[in-house]
């Protein structure tokens, strides 16, 4: 599969899907004319055409994602014809134009060009920046996500991290992701933090104000409490369903702001293992921009900082994906010469924090035992 494919099978992907009803729905299989990812569906409805574009393609298992093209030796082993795959763009191309009865549904002029677009993670890098080497980005929503651009298709032998086609011309990003990153936070606010969510209430903030509050008087590492953030199981660099939240290292003096912080290290200990990765695939970092909702928090942002032992820059506008899109339409129709151009013009600096070296040095030690832990409990994980 890593070989074919650059990525291993897992169960978000794709292929998986088409096998499943092919097993479990044989009189669906049998009907099925073309296989659409969901932001190509929309596009045949609004031109009436049959396409898709790299960087979403290479999620389906079924894409030679260092060709940039559809495998067919992939398509041959898992006896699915080449004719259900759409006809594959770069992200920026046009695919097709508004047609009349589109139009006539959604407001739209109709012979409005459409261009390819982009899976939300290689939009999301288009809208914040991430078109150049050195440069990655680390988001932290619900789930965690490490992106970084690559001139050319490295790949992970073992497949803990993805390869794909970028949203740019003849460009790859490689990229990890975890489960449960902003979810773990989100998790402790609704079954742990419930007389903090009643003061945001009263105060009319925001109930992560109020559950952050006074945990920079903690010390880095929570004194020896330390979080494994696998509420979801995980992705990267584990890509085991088992796997299990873990807070390890409770004693009679720690306290509820204890295990908040031990959460946002947790987490942030958890996003460092995908860059680490990508740091031993070659891939040079001399920057990371953060976005989602962690990265309005200057104190996670500072855990980060001094977790990875880089300098994290916070930019505008925040919502990349949405941007990412509108950029590729405007390099597809001319409004910008390349995509790298329209970043430079658009996306801007907004502040920046810097690993503390004295954190740094504490961070280094629980690092180390926060990648012991899962493999020490792995096995009882299944059990459990």
């Amino acid at each position: 599969m890593i070989e074919l494919a650059s990525n291993p099978a897992l169960t978000g992907f794709t292929v998986g899907k088409i096998l499943w009803v092919k097993n479990n729905e044989p009189e669906t299989y049998n009907k099925i004319h073309k296989v659409l990812l969901p932001k190509d569906y929309i596009r045949f409805c609004l031109t009436g055409e049959y396409a898709t574009e790299v960087s979403d393609a290479s999620g389906t298992l079924l894409f030679d994602v260092k060709k940039r093209k559809w495998s067919e030796e992939m398509l041959k082993l898992l006896d699915i014809p080449l004719s259900w795959m759409p006809d594959c763009f770069e992200s920026h191309q046009i695919t097709g134009k508004v047609n009349k009865e589109a139009a006539k549904l959604t407001g739209l002029v109709e012979g409005t060009p459409v261009v390819g677009g982009g899976g939300d993670q290689a939009a999301q890098a288009v809208g914040s920046g991430i078109v150049e080497p050195g440069i990655i980005s680390i988001t932290i929503g619900t789930s965690g996500v490490v992106f970084a651009f690559s001139e050319t298709p490295e790949v992970d032998p073992e497949g803990r991290i993805h390869t794909f086609c970028h949203a740019v011309e003849g460009k790859w990003h490689v990229m990890g992701v975890m489960l449960s990153a902003g979810g773990s936070l989100r998790w402790f606010r609704d079954n742990l933090g419930q007389d903090e969510v009643k003061i945001a209430y009263e105060k009319k903030v925001d109930p992560y104000e109020i559950l952050l509050e006074g945990i920079d008087k903690i010390p880095s590492g929570s004194e020896g409490l330390i979080f494994l953030p696998y509420l979801s199981g995980e992705r990267t660099p584990h890509a085991d369903p088992y796997a299990r939240g873990v807070f390890f290292g409770l004693t009679l003096k720690h306290t509820k702001k204890h295990m908040v912080k031990s959460v946002l290290e947790g987490v942030s200990f958890g996003l460092r293992d995908s860059l680490e990765i990508i740091k031993n695939l070659g891939i040079r970092v001399h920057q990371v921009r953060i976005s989602g909702g962690g990265a309005k928090s200057k104190i996670w942002c500072q855990i980060l900082a001094d977790i990875i032992n880089t300098e994290i820059v916070t930019i505008t506008p925040t919502e990349g994906a949405a941007l990412g899109v509108a950029l590729l339409a405007g390099v597809g129709t001319k409004v910008y010469p390349k995509i790298e151009d329209a970043c430079k013009k658009i996306i801007k600096k907004t502040g920046s924090v810097k690993p503390d070296k004295n954190n740094v040095e504490k961070y280094e030690k629980y690092y180390q035992i926060y990648c012991s832990l899962y493999h020490s409990v792995k096995e009882t994980f299944k059990k459990l």
